[in-house]
């Protein structure tokens, strides 16, 4: 029996040609330090006793391999996550997006829905949600599913209120969703104005003209290139003198689309010139 720390660098890329072969999800452009360690923890919780087995149960299991892609996705999020940030969008760039008839915007990458739940109510407390449509996509359609339902866990809610109140909010938190036991379920107002869909960002293309695009904290697990062909996707998507957030540790900085883009203030957001 070997251990995870045994598996070789190999093994891992010939892993990932396995899945882009028989599943048709790309991996291969993946930070590699942080996707062999996500699968070094499936190896090791699953007791494995070769890398081999893994591979198999990977191939020819559909529902492990749901499972697996749930694990190596990470989908870390919360509501009003950042509320400087979330104030930045409140006083300075939602504002200049009044003007736009309709209001498109993507959410890439958006796990479990926490953040789509959270745009759609500074859109609503900004009298804006009834002209916009927020597009949220991820790769993990189990992921895609809880977002879809609208239902979070209650105990998360004192700090989704805390941060909602830091990011300028104007309501009582607790009136944007009905709780039951454990659980709250999100008004419906906010979810009605919401599509949730697959989208592999590696290698599906652009569907839509955008005036935001929010893709927070998912660069940091792409190596530069993919970086750079994920911005390039984005560019393609966004509207003159519209708006592209990143997450706080990342940036279009050594990027080809940079010269056309302008840092809005001190957050990771850049207004697109040209």
């Amino acid at each position: 029996m070997i251990i995870a720390n045994q598996i070789s660098d190999q093994e891992i890329e010939t892993l990932l040609e396995e899945i882009l072969t028989y599943h048709g999800y790309d991996f291969t452009e993946y930070a590699r330090a942080s996707i062999k360690r996500r699968i070094m923890r499936i190896f090791s919780l699953e007791k494995f006793e070769t890398f081999l087995q893994l591979r198999n149960k990977v191939i020819n299991d559909r529902k492990f391999f749901k499972r697996f892609v749930e694990e190596i996705t990470v989908n870390v999020t919360e509501m009003f996550r950042d509320p400087k940030f979330y104030k930045c969008l409140r006083s300075d760039i939602f504002p200049k997006l009044t003007a736009y008839p309709f209001i498109r915007i993507w959410l890439a990458g958006c796990s479990t829905g926490e953040e789509a739940y959270s745009i759609a109510i500074l859109l609503k407390e900004l009298n804006l949600l009834d002209k916009s449509l927020i597009y949220a996509t991820d790769l993990n359609p189990l992921v895609l599913e809880k977002a879809e339902s609208g239902i979070f866990s209650l105990s998360q809610m004192k700090t989704y209120s805390k941060n909602y109140i830091e990011s300028g909010g104007i309501k009582d938190f607790s009136s944007y969703y009905t709780a039951t036991y454990d659980l709250v379920k999100f008004n419906r107002d906010l979810r009605k104005k919401m599509i949730f869909s697959t989208h592999n960002l590696v290698s599906d293309r652009s569907f839509n003209e955008f005036q935001l695009i929010l893709c927070r904290n998912v660069f940091i697990y792409f190596d530069r290139d993919l970086q750079h062909k994920v911005l390039q996707l984005f560019d393609a998507s966004l509207e003159k003198n519209c708006f592209l957030a990143l997450g706080t540790k990342e940036t279009i900085d050594f990027s080809p689309i940079a010269r056309k883009y302008e840092r809005v203030q001190n957050q990771k957001i850049w207004r697109k010139l040209q």
